[in-house]
């Protein structure tokens, strides 16, 4: 009867099959990351400067050129003055943002001399004395502002939110066009059109989909069938080449460096070593802290405690700007307001009730109020 028996590895199914019905699930899931992979790296934003043309984040401009662009206008990027100069003409359209980096009078000068119209978004004041003289600014807080003006481009779009902006005001006299309080304006000079606002985020991708802000921008910026996009991401004239963090490090330094990096590991390697294996342990509920502001907030809702949140914004506010004020934490309220005021180049009054002002009365006022110190930070911040 022995030799009726059978080896016990004999009777045991082999494992072919089995992989076999299992790699062709393995083969998907490895295709489907690759696709989903693919499909994040092609979707995923494009970050940039702000009024940056490429740029698919919320300060960027990419939304509004794409939609010049599907609209038949011709939209021209230039990266410097001579950019401008070379593709500039009669009957083009010269739009001028982040003028924070114009700081040589001799590149304004150039831009002045330039043909074509004029599109000045947010200028400075280098920039205003040199294109735009003899008018005066002032700082505001706009929100769904109707035009009241004969302006077609604005009558057009209609009720338009600005936000925190500037309004330009005539001091000698001269005849313009003034829109939305004084925020966009429109005269001549000399032998071309000179159009100005006083906000730039209403052209961001952010800003576009609120009230009237889409039609304004595309009627503003596709006045002509060629439009030049200047809007420099750096002091023109500084070296642009990328730089890496080795470049800036002496090479004496280098070693010491790379002898520091291998003390470290080694000490890792040493301080690693665990005399067991790893005792599993019960850990408190980790709660995100997104939930925690959305609860926090939907509370004060309830009781209508609109003073407590606004006091919580101003005081994270406060608290984030001191730093970069160059500040102590007990900073008095005017000292704060006034360094304020001066690095963003906003009104002292308008900053000052923003800060410390009396408690919202209603939630629109609360939502403005958040938005206006999202603005006051900004501008602190870019500065």
């Amino acid at each position: 009867m022995a030799t009726l028996g059978t080896r016990p590895e004999a009777a045991t199914p082999t494992g072919s099959p089995r992989w076999r019905s299992w790699r062709w699930v393995i083969l998907t899931l490895v295709v489907l990351a690759v696709i989903a992979g693919v499909g994040a790296y092609l979707t995923a934003p494009r970050p940039g400067a702000r009024m940056d043309p490429k740029s698919t984040g919320p300060d960027g401009a990419h939304a509004l050129v794409t939609l010049l662009r599907d609209g038949g206008v011709e939209v021209v990027v230039a990266d410097s003055i001579a950019d401008v100069e070379h593709a500039a003409r009669p009957g083009t359209l010269i739009l001028v943002a982040q003028s924070q980096y114009l700081t040589d009078d001799a590149l304004l000068d150039r831009l002045a001399k330039a043909p074509g119209d004029l599109l000045l978004v947010e200028p400075t004041v280098r920039t205003r004395e040199a294109l735009m003289p003899g008018l005066r600014m002032s700082s505001t807080s706009t929100f769904d502002v109707e035009p009241n003006c004969t302006l077609r481009e604005a009558n057009r779009a209609g009720t338009v939110r600005f936000g925190p902006s500037d309004t330009y005001r005539a001091k000698d006299g001269r005849a313009m066009t003034s829109c939305y309080g004084g925020v966009l304006i429109r005269f001549r000079d000399g032998g071309r059109t000179v159009t100005a606002v006083g906000s730039t985020d209403f052209m961001t991708n952010g800003g576009l989909l609120e009230a009237g802000n889409a039609a304004l921008a595309m009627n503003l910026a596709g006045d002509r069938p060629r439009v030049i996009w200047y809007a420099p991401h750096r002091v023109e004239g500084e070296n642009s080449a990328p730089t890496s963090l080795f470049d800036m490090v002496p090479e004496n330094v280098t070693w010491i460096v790379w002898q520091l990096c291998l003390v470290v590991l080694l000490v890792a390697l040493w301080k690693g070593r665990r005399p067991g294996p790893l005792v599993a342990e019960q850990l408190p509920v980790v709660v995100r802290a997104s939930e925690t502001v959305e609860g926090r907030g939907r509370l004060y809702r309830s009781r209508r405690a609109r003073d407590r949140a606004a006091a919580a914004l101003r005081t994270a506010t406060v608290q984030r700007l001191l730093p970069r004020l160059g500040l102590g934490p007990g900073a008095a309220a005017p000292a704060v307001v006034e360094t304020v005021a001066r690095r963003s180049g906003a009104d002292a009054g308008f900053v000052s009730y923003h800060l410390y002002g009396p408690p919202p009365a209603t939630d629109d006022d609360l939502l403005q109020l958040a938005r206006a110190l999202d603005e006051i930070e900004r501008q602190v911040t870019n500065t």
